[in-house]
């Protein structure tokens, strides 16, 4: 079966026509879902508008929030406002507090951190929060290369370590382009060779991390998002006048 190739974080700064440009290039490239980080305050309606513009050019689009909360309790009112609002829902990391929050937390689905080392809090601790929550590391790979040379070889050593700890833990990996302007971006197997070769991903692993896994994330929200969702297992199959 042909592999549904996914990048959860397009980072360019889109405006309305600017997205259209976007999805074009992704569509291009072999990617079939695509997500970007929109405004919380983005409106039904305007999220409805970049569904039908995705639609017209042949992608499916996820919205997509990204959080960057200073402590727990701006995390979790965050949460509550947005969870039902977006398909998924990106944190980053900056502090040990809101990395433990977000890792038990099934609201989340992932955790990012900051590119320095030792701002990373992905550690066993972590990972086993993590590991009970369905949340994914994930991991965006275009921003490596505008970090300085010494300061990206100590980010890779991290890097592998948390692809190692992910592993061991049964944790997901999600690979991103993070790409910042549509110049960076790559095709997948491009992104998958690049995280073979810089994070001890196996080849095979890499295309996962850039296809099942962020596409069964997806689908997954999608369904607890719809008005017959009941419980994990448990939908609504008829209502009202259906029923016999």
């Amino acid at each position: 079966m042909a592999r549904r190739f996914a990048d959860l974080r397009l980072a360019c700064p889109v405006g309305r026509g600017g997205l259209r440009v976007l999805m074009e290039r992704a569509k291009a490239f072999g990617f079939s879902l695509v997500a970007t980080p929109l405004e919380p305050t983005a409106r039904p309606e305007g999220l409805e508008y970049l569904k039908r513009i995705a639609s017209e050019v042949g992608v499916d689009l996820a919205t997509r929030v990204d959080l960057a909360p200073e402590g727990r309790q701006e995390l979790l009112r965050a949460l509550r406002r947005l969870r039902r609002r977006f398909e998924l829902i990106g944190v980053l990391c900056q502090n040990k507090e809101v990395a433990r929050v977000a890792a038990r937390d099934r609201r989340v689905d992932l955790l990012r951190f900051p590119l320095e080392p030792r701002r990373r809090f992905f550690d066993r601790s972590e990972a086993e929060l993590a590991s009970g929550s369905n949340c994914a590391l994930e991991i965006e790979l275009m921003p490596l290369f505008r970090l300085p040379a010494q300061h990206r070889i100590l980010l890779l050593a991290r890097l592998r370590d948390e692809v190692e700890l992910a592993k061991d833990y049964g944790v997901p990996v999600v690979l991103s382009s993070g790409a910042e302007e549509p110049i960076l971006m790559r095709r997948p197997r491009e992104l998958a060779y690049l995280a073979s070769e810089l994070l001890g991903l196996r080849f095979e692993e890499a295309l996962d991390a850039l296809s099942t896994v962020p596409a069964e994330i997806v689908e997954r929200n999608r369904a607890k998002l719809s008005p017959d969702f009941v419980a994990p297992g448990i939908r609504v199959i008829r209502r009202g006048s259906d029923c016999p």
